[in-house]
């Protein structure tokens, strides 16, 4: 879909009511949600992140979705892909988008002056990492060049809105957990990349929300 497009219509998601645990729900691991309910209470002191869905145009004007592939360390997120985004800060003066937007700057090199959120999405609580995470989606007008942050990204991955809103590329994948077992779980395969867990379901609240518009 052609950016120009793509934007006359996406502004319309300002007014949709989100989904929620409805859309999560479709793209998560079977374990997941059973598991949310029993650290509900610790979800509620858990750790804050933000993240960025960034949507923008490529040199030929088609609409592209920008993820990293993490840097292998030793962490329950190791290798894996993800939006661009991170923890809170102190400096981020309460202000969730501010978090977004800064960590956006720092891991793939977009500046904060070509960033216009458009909308929050649903939190959702990262219980091996004990982190919620409060995703955004942010519009780019302008072709973006990535310069990715080389400590923790490990590659910047740019898909096509309409691989995304593919339903060919969903599959089902067998994954290694943090319970020491592997399970069958839904995920989407972009670019020969396979996106599951949390990223997954963010992933899929906001497709659901994008084919209302698009």
């Amino acid at each position: 879909m052609l950016f120009n497009t793509f934007l006359e219509s996406v502004v319309k998601i300002k007014h949709l009511e989100l989904s929620g645990e409805d859309s999560h729900a479709k793209m998560s691991p079977p374990y997941r949600l059973d598991l949310a309910k029993k650290v509900r209470e610790k979800a509620k002191t858990a750790r804050k992140a933000a993240v960025m869905a960034l949507f923008y145009p490529n040199t030929n004007d088609e609409t592209y979705l920008v993820l990293i592939l993490r840097k292998t360390y030793k962490g329950v997120h190791s290798a894996q892909v993800g939006f661009p985004g991170g923890k809170y800060e102190d400096a981020d003066n309460d202000d969730l988008m501010v978090t977004a937007i800064r960590e956006t700057e720092e891991e793939i090199g977009v500046s904060r002056i070509h960033l216009n959120v458009l909308k929050k999405m649903s939190p959702l609580y990262i219980p091996p990492s004990n982190f919620m995470v409060h995703p955004y989606i942010g519009i780019s007008k302008e072709y973006l060049i990535f310069t990715k942050q080389d400590e923790e990204v490990e590659a910047i991955i740019e898909v096509s809105l309409s691989d995304f809103l593919s339903d060919n590329k969903i599959l089902t994948t067998r994954v290694p957990t943090s319970f020491n077992e592997e399970v069958d779980v839904p995920a989407f395969k972009f670019n020969g990349h396979i996106v599951w867990g949390a990223t997954a379901m963010m992933l899929g609240e906001i497709k659901d929300l994008l084919k209302q518009v698009l």
